[in-house]
Order: structure tokens, then C-alpha cells, then sequence
């Protein structure tokens, strides 16, 4: 029967786990979990010898996950966030109420799914509305009683909202496509009239790069498909950039095309419960985006 047991992990050790590999160090991770260096070294031999394979690689610059450590951080990461998960649900007393809530479509899945699925295994009682729109018709919305919380970019220094993350609009180009190399250079940009348009055209002007608009659209959805699909360059933010595509930077004659900053606001006459928590949960979920590695373009 020893034969068939499989290896108990411990959930403190997999915190520890995924600790080190978010921060690539041993030294940040113990202070993170209030622990000497030495213990949290001791806890990933544990941790290894319960694997039976290595999880880390030594570098100059740090740690680096082998192979099989990467195999377990998916799975450690979402044990942990379970775990945090179920310890809230526990601690908090349940919610009720109506949240309105108005987010860019460009931090739909990415921020607002995962502030949701936190918020809704807590707060089942919360009745959550989403509306999807450009930062101007969101903050008309805020100012007009008609969401109680937005997220927002801004070009200029926010006035009255909270910084979430600094994410500025960029010039994006397939990778296979190279459309930026072509005369005049084809690009995609919103149908509506906007800061980031009148920005995406003026940086272009400011280089002397010859252009012509070969496709518009609504949604940043249909930018990226412009991108990816090799019609167009266009100009998206950089948190943003779909894979198989990359910025295109100063050395490739282009640059950013804004400083945005993403900036969430807050109705005024908007109180509740419901909604501290969540401003919370979105403030959370954007701050657990920024501490996690940047995929790959």
C-alpha cells in the first residue's frame, strides 16, 4: 500500500512556493512571510523532497522556476487563492445590494473577472451591473448618478480618483504581419472622435510617418483583430498587447502615444457596503495583475 501513497503538501508550503517564484528571490519572499531566509530555504528542501524533483534554478539575477516547477505553480497559485478565497468568505459577513459598476473593455476579462469571481463567492447577495464603454461616456455616467464605481484612463494628472496602474497607449504590429514597415503605413483606429485618437495621429505626424486609415472600429476587440489579422497597426495599451504581436518602439521610428494612467472613480453620493467592497475587489485584482510576471508579446 506505502507504494501507492502519494506526497502530502503542505498549504504552507506552496505559499512559500508561489512567494519566491512571483518574486524570483528568496530573500523578498521570507520577508513577505515574516520568516528568516534560512527557514523558507528549509521549507522548499521540504517542499522538493516531497516532489522529488528540483523546482528552482539559481541565477545571478535570482531564481527561476525548472520545469517542474513550473508544472506545480499553476496549481499551487490557485490553491492558495482558494484558500484566501475561503478565508475571506469565512471572515466576512455577507453583502447585499446593488453595484453599478463601469470598466474599459480592455480590463474586461483580465481585472474585472477576476474581482468578480472573488467578490461573488463572497457577496452572493450583490446584485453586480457592468456597463462597457470609452473613459468620456463612463464618467458622463458617473456624473449623471448612474454607476457608482468606474475605472478610467487618463492622460493628464486624475483629479479626485485613485491611480490603479500606470498603462500608456502604444503603437501595436503583428509580428508575422510587419505592417508597420509598409508606405504609407496602414493603421486602425476607433470610429468615435477621442483623446486617444487625436494622440495615435499626432505622434504619427510628430515622426513625419506617412499613414492612411484602413480600418475603424468600436471596441478595442476590434483593434487587436485589425492587429493580429495583419490589416493594420493601432494603437492599444500596453498591459493589452495580443499574443503574436509587439510595441513598436523608438527604434522602430514610433514611441508611445500617451502616459495613460488607469484611474478608478467614485460616485460621490455612492455608499454602501456593496460597494467598499467592490472598490476593494477591483483594487485588489489590479494590484495581483501588477505583481504577477508580464507574458510574453
Amino acid at each position: 500500500m506505502a507504494d501507492f501513497m502519494r506526497p502530502t503538501l503542505d498549504s504552507d508550503l506552496l505559499r512559500t512556493f508561489v512567494a519566491i517564484a512571483e518574486t524570483g528571490n528568496f530573500t523578498k519572499a521570507a520577508e513577505q512571510a515574516g520568516r528568516t531566509q534560512s527557514a523558507v530555504s528549509m521549507q522548499m528542501k521540504k517542499l522538493e523532497d516531497l516532489i522529488g524533483a528540483s523546482l528552482f534554478e539559481r541565477g545571478s539575477r535570482g531564481v527561476a522556476l525548472t520545469r517542474r516547477g513550473g508544472e506545480l505553480i499553476v496549481n499551487a497559485r490557485r490553491i492558495v487563492s482558494l484558500l484566501d478565497e475561503t478565508s475571506a468568505s469565512m471572515a466576512a459577513a455577507p453583502l447585499g445590494g446593488p453595484v453599478r459598476i463601469g470598466i474599459p473593455e480592455e480590463y474586461g476579462h483580465a481585472i474585472l473577472s477576476r474581482a468578480l469571481g472573488a467578490f461573488s463567492k463572497r457577496h452572493t447577495q450583490v446584485e453586480v451591473t457592468v456597463r462597457y464603454a470609452h473613459s468620456g461616456a463612463q464618467m458622463a455616467a458617473l456624473a449623471a448618478g448612474e454607476l457608482d464605481l468606474c475605472v478610467v484612463f487618463e492622460w493628464q494628472d486624475p483629479a479626485g480618483g485613485e491611480v490603479l496602474m500606470h498603462d500608456p497607449t502604444v503603437w501595436v504590429t503583428s509580428s508575422l504581419h510587419h505592417m508597420h514597415e509598409e508606405q504609407p503605413v496602414p493603421i486602425a483606429l476607433y470610429n468615435r472622435a477621442g483623446w486617444c485618437k487625436d494622440f495615435a495621429i499626432k505622434s504619427l505626424e510628430q515622426r513625419d510617418l506617412a499613414y492612411r486609415v484602413a480600418y475603424t472600429s468600436d471596441t478595442t476587440g476590434g483593434l487587436k483583430l485589425a492587429v493580429t489579422s495583419g490589416l493594420a497597426i493601432a494603437p492599444i495599451s500596453r498591459s493589452n498587447i495580443p499574443d503574436g504581436c509587439r510595441e513598436l518602439t523608438t527604434a522602430d521610428g514610433f514611441g508611445a502615444i500617451d502616459s495613460s494612467n488607469v484611474v478608478m472613480h467614485r460616485n460621490p453620493n455612492a455608499s454602501g457596503e456593496a460597494i467598499d467592497g467592490m472598490q476593494d475587489a477591483i483594487r485588489e485584482a489590479f494590484v495581483n495583475r501588477l505583481s504577477q510576471p508580464a507574458a510574453s508579446s
